[in-house]
């Protein structure tokens, strides 16, 4: 069976991720905050590597309770920073409560995330493939810088909406692929 160039087959739990997660549309409210959080820790890495941490995140980040990361103190912080199982980067671990924080206001703007979403996708997916951004994710990640957020460029937004599937972006050759 072919799958996506990029997806490492030595790699079970990448294997398990492209087969059974990417690319397929999710806009449950706690996985898209999961998944901003994640994408927002790959800025400058690769996603296998932040994929072989993710359970690592979800213990360290409270299992991504938003409530609980909005409250964050410095003990807890230094409690992150010390923890090998993450990416250790003050920076992104500070944007990471920030952007909870900004994630709970459009929530409270809109009713949800996922809605945010949708004034700008227009529940559309769209299928393309060898992008690293577009004008929706140009949009999309202008508008949370504009709010405040960090590590939101349109990179690590393209990857963001690829991954919840938004975005559908298997290759050509992938089983998985679909024109639409």
């Amino acid at each position: 069976m072919q799958r996506c160039k990029w997806c490492n087959l030595k790699n079970e739990l990448y294997v398990k991720y492209h087969d059974e997660e990417w690319g397929r549309l999710n806009l449950d409210d706690k996985y898209l905050f999961e998944m901003l959080i994640l994408e927002s820790f790959q800025a400058g890495l690769s996603w296998e590597c932040v994929l072989n941490k993710r359970e690592s995140f979800r213990q360290a980040f409270d299992n991504f309770n938003i409530d609980k990361i909005i409250n964050y103190s410095d003990e807890k912080i230094q409690e992150l920073l010390q923890n090998k199982g993450i990416i250790r980067n003050r920076l992104k671990i500070n944007a990471t409560i920030n952007n909870s924080k900004i994630f709970k206001d459009i929530q409270k703007e809109y009713g949800t995330f996922s809605k945010y979403l949708e004034t700008f996708t227009n529940n559309k997916v769209v299928y393309e493939i060898g992008k690293t951004t577009s004008n929706l994710s140009d949009n999309i990640s202008k508008d949370l810088q504009k709010r405040g957020m960090k590590f939101v460029g349109s990179t690590i937004i393209y990857s963001f909406l690829q991954a919840i599937g938004v975005i559908y972006s298997h290759d050509e050759g992938c089983y998985l692929y679909c024109k639409n």
